[in-house]
């Protein structure tokens, strides 16, 4: 009975808002993305759901011209200060600047489906406890000065999911320039005319 009431609490908003935005486009694209989202990918969708249920419930607003036949759902405000999330098919504070960063992690989880949510968790616990990415990180361009520092511009940057957001942000950004992405520290040599460093203060 209880899991009922749950379920119907997290079902009943997230279908509606999938007509409200017209979330899905009219296309056989738009059948095949919703086939996905609520078959293989279904255990992320419905974290989803429920990660748009208590951003409705703090007062959060729909954004529809962002994800009107774009197969997600946008959260207009951020659900973490400073930080735009995705969680299954559902962005929260995404903006033009880091959609397509977003948008990868809605594919990540399509992918991978039923794994992709364990295998983020258990990076982060493993880079938590056993930080082997200090090895090659960048520590003149984001220091690690404190607990928060060592999440936020450590471990955070290198789970897999996110280095390989960031690597594509860059390549988007730079092309075929040799241009490490975020974090990631430069091989220790002279450097080259025409390379290039990059630093960020994106937080998605």
């Amino acid at each position: 009975m209880l899991a009922a009431w749950v379920a119907a609490v997290v079902a009943v908003p997230y279908g509606w808002v999938l007509g409200r935005v017209r979330a899905y486009p009219p296309s056989g694209r738009g059948v095949a993305l919703f086939a996905v989202d609520h078959t293989w990918s279904l255990v992320n969708t419905i974290a989803g759901a429920g990660f748009l249920t208590v951003n409705l419930a703090r007062g959060h607003h729909l954004d529809p011209p962002r994800c009107c036949h774009r197969g997600r759902i946008d959260i207009h405000e951020q659900a973490m200060r400073g930080y735009a999330t995705t969680l299954g098919n559902v962005i929260a504070g995404g903006t033009a600047a880091n959609e397509r960063h977003e948008d990868l992690h809605v594919r990540q989880a399509r992918l991978l489906g039923p794994l992709y949510l364990p295998l983020v968790g258990l990076n982060y616990v493993l880079f938590s406890v056993l930080p082997v990415w200090w090895l090659y990180h960048d520590h003149d361009g984001y220091p690690i000065t404190g607990p928060g520092r060592y999440f936020t511009r450590g471990v955070y940057l290198h789970v897999w999911h996110e280095a390989w957001a960031y690597r594509r942000d860059v390549r988007d950004r730079y092309g075929d320039l040799p241009v490490r992405r975020p974090g990631r520290r430069r091989p220790r040599r002279a450097h080259r005319h025409g390379d290039h460093d990059h630093y960020t203060d994106d937080k998605t």
